[in-house]
């Protein structure tokens, strides 16, 4: 035991340099809630439970990292995890199970009685999580670092997006006993979190008395912070159109408390969440989430890409900070707020070329007027771009030229899906315009219907030999067939993946991949989602066999094609028999005497 001493100093001479921003206590808590939390949580299940070290932050209440010593590394963690009393990681996992009914954990064990041999293992064990998963590595972090990295961690992400997905169907729901259109609730959302990020504004709403004068300040503060961020002329003035409706708005601008407690509300649950997870399209699922409502949006084909592949594709079109990303159909701006993403993390920190990739290398084009004021506060809130947004046609002659001077190097987009297949424009002529608009050698990246890619004859058809005439079709990526389940819209998609202004050669052959199973799953209140923390582990093979061209069965091919040939995995690539079993012939069976009776 007098050697644990040492372990223990070791750990206390740690955290004692930063006790203005923590509290760390041994053995037992001054919180009530720790303290009966630990009550039944004895190593040796014969009452309280006493960690070596329990700390808080002073400034977030949510979070506590709890601290298990042992002198010997021999004694580190036993196979099981079920041995509490006698190894370092069994014990800071009991106490973090127990703790985690009230608190998000960080269980840290440390074993070894000198600075040379000591080993560190951590854990985060998420309230109201059933398992504890590992983070971090084999040194003791700053208290900083482990804030940073516990609200950037992919488990607490998926903590906060669930419960953003709670609100916003509650505050759909409010918003709908309000009368507020459902074409006007975003845009009443990214009103008020332009005007949170003033701190005047910040400070001052609760004092105002009459909804009227609030609902003006609101508007007046969106168009006074948008002329600041450089948006003048027609821009500002369709923006201030869109946002006018606040003004007139009869819960809004009459009922005592509506506004102001909606302010509240989505400072709290929303601009909060966009504090902590920046470049994340909030806006573009907030959108999705009042569409459920209404039909008038997707009569126009609007299908908004689920955040997991827009940052998914700038991962395959291997965005860096020299990329200039173009979207043509910028809808919410979901593309370029993931490419602006992965162009920061490139960066590493040099703030002077942030500041570039923000102003100068985002490039969008969106016709609809109202989903041009989603974009440029999309933009907006998330630190600029919004200045490079052009409200009109991507087939309009002269913005193609304005956007080719600028040299886009990545070009990613969504086509709005067509309805009417005589009149609408198909979706590979966006992809013509795109590619039109990068650099030889640019890479544009496009999520389309599969018919898309299987079309043999007629527009489709010569489409496709025009794009192989001109471009390089580098691979076709099929996707889940409930990819947009949370649009309430049933396309199968595939992605195409081009080269810009290289001829596809005959010889060429193109990757095609059965990206079939991302993991996500669907839940009645929260839609489509990554319940099980898949995604990760998926993109990472996705990616691995994509960028090497793997073939393999089950999952992907490599075939030369031409315009004739259909542009999808299923028609090439081998089975892997290995993993069929008898449930699945008789799963398949099934489904086939179920057709046969039900036709």
């Amino acid at each position: 035991m007098a050697n644990e001493r040492k372990t223990e100093a070791i750990v206390r001479s740690h955290f004692d340099k930063y006790k203005l921003s923590i509290e760390v206590e041994e053995q037992i808590s001054d919180n009530f809630k720790i303290n009966k939390l630990l009550k039944t949580a004895s190593k040796k299940a014969t009452g309280k439970g006493f960690p070596e070290f329990i700390i808080s932050y002073k400034e977030t209440s949510d979070l506590i990292i709890v601290i298990e010593c042992k002198h010997d590394i021999s004694k580190h963690e036993s196979l099981h995890h079920d041995k509490y009393d006698k190894y370092a990681v069994d014990g800071a996992l009991l106490y973090a199970t127990y703790l985690s009914k009230d608190f998000d954990v960080i269980a840290i064990a440390v074993s070894g009685d000198s600075h040379k041999n000591l080993k560190i293992s951590h854990y985060l064990h998420l309230k109201n999580e059933k398992k504890a998963v590992e983070i971090f590595g084999n040194i003791l972090l700053t208290p900083e670092d482990y804030l940073n990295g516990y609200l950037k961690s992919p488990d607490k992400f998926r903590q906060d997006y669930n419960a953003l997905l709670e609100f916003t169907k509650k505050l759909n729901e409010k918003l709908h006993t309000y009368k507020i259109l459902e074409s006007q609730r975003s845009l009443l959302i990214s009103c008020i979190l332009i005007s949170l990020e003033n701190e005047g504004f910040k400070r001052s709403y609760q004092s105002h008395k009459i909804p009227k004068n609030l609902a003006n300040l609101l508007v007046n503060t969106v168009s006074n912070e948008l002329e600041s961020a450089n948006i003048l002329g027609k821009k500002l003035e369709n923006l201030n159109i869109q946002f006018g409706f606040i003004k007139t708005d009869t819960s809004l601008s009459t009922k005592a408390n509506v506004l102001k407690e909606l302010i509240d509300e989505i400072d709290a649950n929303i601009n909060q969440f966009i504090k902590t997870h920046e470049y994340f399209d909030v806006l573009g699922q907030l959108y999705i989430e009042f569409l459920r409502y209404a039909n008038s949006d997707k009569g126009l084909g609007i299908v908004l890409t689920p955040p997991h592949i827009t940052d998914f594709f700038a991962e395959l079109a291997q965005v860096n900070k020299n990329s200039i990303a173009f979207d043509n159909c910028t809808g919410t701006g979901g593309f370029l707020i993931s490419a602006m993403k992965k162009m920061i993390e490139d960066a590493k920190g040099d703030e002077q070329k942030i500041k570039q990739i923000k102003s100068t290398q985002l490039i969008g084009i969106e016709y609809q007027a109202h989903i041009f004021a989603l974009a440029v506060s999309n933009m907006y809130i998330h630190q600029d771009g919004k200045t490079n947004i052009i409200n009109g046609s991507c087939f309009d002659d002269e913005i193609i030229e304005q956007v080719k001077d600028r040299s886009p190097t990545v070009g990613f987009l969504n086509p709005p899906y067509k309805a009417d297949k005589k009149t609408d424009t198909d979706e590979l002529e966006f992809i013509l315009n795109n590619l039109e608009c990068l650099i030889t050698g640019g890479t544009c990246i496009a999520i389309v219907p599969m018919q898309s890619a299987l079309s043999q004859s007629g527009k489709v058809y010569e489409l496709k030999k025009k794009l192989l005439e001109k471009h390089t079709l580098e691979a076709v990526l099929s996707m889940p067939n409930e990819l947009f389940s949370n649009s309430n819209v049933a396309v199968v998609s595939c992605i195409m993946i081009f080269t810009a202004h290289k001829p596809h050669s005959e010889y060429k052959e193109t990757y095609f991949g059965y990206y079939k199973d991302d993991g996500f799953v669907k839940r009645k209140s929260l839609g489509r989602i990554d319940a099980y923390g898949r995604w990760d582990s998926v993109k990472k093979h996705w990616l691995a066999t994509y960028l090497n061209r793997k073939s393999e069965a089950g999952l992907s091919a490599n075939k030369v094609v031409s315009a004739n040939d259909e542009w999808c995995a299923e028609a090439y690539m081998d089975t892997d028999f290995s993993k069929i079993s008898e449930d699945d012939f008789i799963k398949e069976i099934k489904k086939y005497v179920a057709f046969n009776i039900l036709n």
